[in-house]
């Protein structure tokens, strides 16, 4: 069982795990991590930092979020769980004969037409003035000093930002696609690490929102903005979409993991997949974690759960199976039942890539905050509103134009989502956030971290530090160039289809915070595969 002091780090890794009495937050950037820690400083608490963070991240981490994004929050607040689900809609007028008429036959990564209504400003106003102490303006405050007067670029970003401009200098061609260009490329290319990097537009939406507590973006100027460019272009989102949007709050849902109980959001998103694998893996026991037999069944359930995740999941509107029947003890029987001594070939195809930020927060008065954000895909849709910074989201491309498949598009519905945030308790105590990013690799790295933690007793950084793997197709899996060899050939022996993977883009990037309940001190660690940082005091 996971001990608060946990075991050392027996892996590589240039980082430690952090304790402090105060204060943390850790996210994938370290400037928007030490601006979540200034906010704490300044009196506001672990929602204030989370929201000053998550508006950061789009300002300093652009490759992967933008204010066009989505969001999903899980909250500890004053002893009880809170879940907020802020991602959007397919624009009401857009249909799948629509999208086929335009000669497609699977619904395109880039442009207006994968484009839904952004959740993240919305996210960022409501948890603030459900829990914050800080205004809104006050909370975005530090990120429109990084996009006003500049900030460097983080080694990471600059690397994901190179390839978004290769990427999209040859797939996004047409002038719907210049503001891009003039907002992240305006020198011809992406900046080098360390180079200085301004973003004026930016700037000005982000007081725009804190202003008018993001009414700007659904109903105001910055609506109006969004409307005229996505009309210009041929896309479906309009004013009226924007302005029926309204973020969720809703229960988490969870699942008794060996004493914990560890919380996902319900769907349209993808922590189900994460759940339902755990449920599996409870019925067994696992004396340690570099085995054969360990990796063999982990594999084996998350190949069990994205099946019946893809099956079942999307806009809960749309669902014929409720999440409690998917994590019921007959629904998970039957799952494990076909686990078996070799590999199986799962009834899904390979998952999408995706692009992604986390953020993990608390305060010295118990409160905690799990908090996830996403473009898709990088930048994501490659469209910019010009004149504001706004990057879109593509997350309609995860539509099916199947009519009979379970996610397949509509207007006004939304889509199966990957971004997850995890939560950890113990009996009436929070023992706090998790979270790793990165697409479909999200409730793998959620399961990882989960047993790295609980059932093999690693601390927050050797939790996140380990070795992972990852489920590609069939029965292809990717690990890491430190996982063990004779692992590999373990299991490879079992019929798994094992590739050695040296590039740690692939395996996701992840924050943990932890609190000890007796004590109250937070233990922390961050993600050794990106310019993380954990801020703390």
């Amino acid at each position: 069982m996971m001990q608060f002091h946990g075991a050392g780090n027996p892996y590589p890794s240039v980082r430690t795990t952090h304790y402090a009495a105060n204060g943390m937050t850790a996210t994938s950037q370290a400037l928007a991590a030490s601006a979540g820690e200034g906010i704490l400083r300044m009196g506001g608490n672990a929602v204030d930092a989370a929201v000053a963070i998550a508006a950061c991240l789009t300002v300093v981490e652009p490759t992967s979020n933008g204010i066009g994004s989505d969001a999903f929050a899980i909250v500890w607040f004053d002893g009880k769980l809170h879940g907020l689900n802020s991602s959007g809609a397919a624009p009401h007028n857009i249909s799948i004969e629509a999208v086929k008429s335009s000669g497609h036959d699977a619904m395109p990564k880039l442009g207006f037409m994968p484009v839904t209504v952004p959740g993240a400003p919305a996210a960022w106003a409501a948890l603030s003035e459900r829990f914050g102490r800080l205004s809104l303006s006050e909370c975005l405050k530090p990120a429109v000093d990084y996009a006003e007067c500049g900030y460097p670029v983080s080694p990471v970003v600059c690397d994901g930002w190179k390839r978004a401009y290769r990427y999209y200098r040859s797939e996004a061609q047409g002038e719907a696609f210049s503001p891009w260009f003039g907002t992240f490329a305006p020198y011809g290319r992406a900046p080098e690490a360390g180079e200085i990097v301004r973003l004026p537009c930016h700037a000005e939406s982000l007081r725009e929102i804190g202003r008018t507590n993001a009414k700007s973006f659904y109903s105001g100027g910055l609506a109006g903005e969004i409307a005229a460019c996505s009309e210009r272009f041929g896309g479906d989102l309009r004013k009226e979409d924007l302005q029926a949007f309204e973020p969720e709050w809703t229960e988490p849902i969870s699942v008794s993991y060996r004493g914990y109980d560890v919380w996902e959001m319900p769907p349209n998103g993808q922590g189900i997949v994460a759940l339902m694998a755990l449920n599996i893996l409870k019925g067994y026991e696992f004396a340690e974690r570099d085995a054969v037999d360990t990796y063999h069944k982990q594999f084996e359930a998350v190949k069990l759960a994205f099946s019946a995740g893809r099956r079942y999941v999307t806009d809960p509107r749309h669902m014929g199976i409720s999440p409690g029947d998917m994590l019921s003890d007959e629904f998970t029987a039957e799952m494990r039942a076909k686990i078996a001594d070799g590999a199986s070939e799962p009834e899904i195809s390979s998952p999408n890539p995706g692009g992604t930020v986390y953020l993990a927060t608390a305060d010295g008065d118990g409160n905690m905050v799990s908090f996830i954000q996403s473009n898709y895909m990088g930048f994501g849709s490659g469209i910019v509103i010009p004149g504001t910074g706004i990057a879109l989201q593509n997350r309609g491309a995860d539509f099916s134009l199947d009519p009979n498949h379970i996610n397949c598009l509509a207007g006004g519905k939304k889509t199966y989502h990957t971004i997850i945030p995890g939560f950890l308790t113990k009996g009436a105590d929070a023992v706090g956030p998790f979270g790793v990013m990165g697409g479909y690799m999200q409730p793998q790295g959620h399961l990882q971290v989960i047993m790295n933690s609980i059932d093999f007793s690693l601390n927050p950084q050797a939790s996140l530090d380990a070795p992972r793997w990852q489920w590609v197709s069939g029965k292809s899996f990717m690990t890491e160039g430190h996982f063990p060899d004779h692992i590999v050939k373990g299991l490879e022996e079992k019929g798994h289809v094992i590739k050695t993977n040296q590039d740690p883009r692939n395996f996701g990037r992840g924050q943990i915070i932890w609190r000890n309940p007796d004590s109250g001190v937070l233990m922390g660690g961050c993600e050794s595969r990106a310019d993380s940082a954990v801020a703390c005091f």
